[in-house]
């Protein structure tokens, strides 16, 4: 991968490894980031996310490998040096300082002239709307103001480019879909590059522009939220992207038919005679005229405009979500449809995507 002075390249990975004595926790992690992209860093505990933000921000030694940012080599280079600003899942705010004095600490540091700096202070203060509360203390804001502060104080900096280490989850779930919905709408206003690391798969789908999905610190995929979605790269991906998770059900094609238990269904033409076939549960929906299947539910969930229909397929338990409200002690039997080129396989050894040959 060539790395040097590739115009709009913001962030550029080739081969990264970090390893804490024997034990390597990210394995040969390449990126290339464009100028103004919003890239999630997805995956669940433990899988090297946050390593791996560390490492971009120099907070972390790397092992091998090497680190580009803006088009410099950064591998060597201490944080204050990479010209990046990051906002922490604790929102690490001075007790004693205004929330202005916070905001603007870092320019204080630098010795800024202090019009530019209230100049710039109010500007973003503004553009986060939290001018109203410059004279407040951290202790008289609400969790999302806190946040709303701790972001100013990053974007005061006009860095290179914006890390963000889990920022939403010490909130409750209301406030969480407020400062998404916030972050978006500054990501658009702004144009930032931003690196963005969460466990939480929905925040991922709803704020990126590419998502990195990783595992045991391997990146399993790297792709478009439509893209991870539609054409996940593995089971792995298509179990962790979605709510609820992809149905995933051992199976066999016959004839270029695809049979789980006593079903069968069509679009099976090219593929082993062993595949794990994969349905997500929205791809699912009540048949109005004759059924690609019929099942009987195990479990209802009614969510208000939805219900979780859970069934047994193929020795599997199964879920439905489809539209509407069902009463939750119906054992009736369900006559379900497949939405059409919905039927994803994979290998059931290896988990990889199998394509129609």
């Amino acid at each position: 991968m060539a790395l040097d002075g590739q115009a709009g390249v913001v962030l550029a990975a080739d081969g990264v490894k970090k390893s804490y004595g024997s034990v390597e926790v990210l394995h040969d992690i390449g990126i290339e980031m464009a100028e103004g992209e919003f890239l999630v860093l997805v995956g669940p505990s433990g899988c090297g996310k946050s390593t791996l933000l560390n490492c971009i921000a120099g907070l972390e030694e790397i092992t091998a490998g090497r680190l580009h940012i803006g088009g410099r080599d950064v591998t060597q280079e201490p944080p204050k040096d990479r010209d990046i600003a990051m906002v922490f899942q604790s929102y690490a705010l001075y007790p004693t300082m205004s929330v202005g004095e916070n905001i603007g600490f870092g320019m204080k540091i630098r010795k800024v002239p202090r019009p530019q700096m209230e100049e710039k202070i109010r500007e973003v203060a503004t553009l986060l709307q939290i001018d109203h509360l410059l004279d407040r203390r951290p202790s008289q804001l609400s969790g999302g103001q806190r946040q709303r502060v701790a972001m100013g104080r990053a974007l005061v900096r006009d860095p290179a480019l914006f890390l963000f280490d889990e920022p939403l989850s010490n909130l409750d779930a209301k406030l969480r879909v407020e400062m998404r919905a916030e972050i978006k709408r500054l990501h658009k206003r702004v144009g930032a590059s931003i690196v963005y690391v969460t466990h939480d798969q929905i925040e991922a789908m709803t704020l990126a522009s590419r998502i990195m999905v990783l595992k045991e610190g391997h990146i399993q995929q790297i792709g478009t939220p439509q893209e991870i979605y539609d054409r996940p790269a593995n089971t792995f991906v298509a179990d962790f992207m979605g709510s609820p998770p992809m149905n995933l059900i051992p199976a066999r094609v016959v004839g270029g038919e695809v049979q789980v238990g006593d079903v069968r269904l069509a679009g099976g033409a090219g593929l082993p005679k062993r595949v794990m076939l994969g349905i997500r549960p929205e791809h699912l929906s009540l048949a109005e005229g004759a059924p690609d299947l019929e099942v009987r539910p195990v479990m209802i969930e009614n969510t208000g405009s939805e219900s979780y229909v859970s069934f047994d397929l193929g020795g599997v338990q199964a879920v439905a979500r489809l539209a509407g409200r069902i009463a939750e002690d119906s054992t009736e039997r369900l006559r379900l449809k497949v939405a059409p080129g919905a039927l994803r396989f994979f290998d059931p050894e290896t988990g990889a995507r199998l394509e129609r040959g």
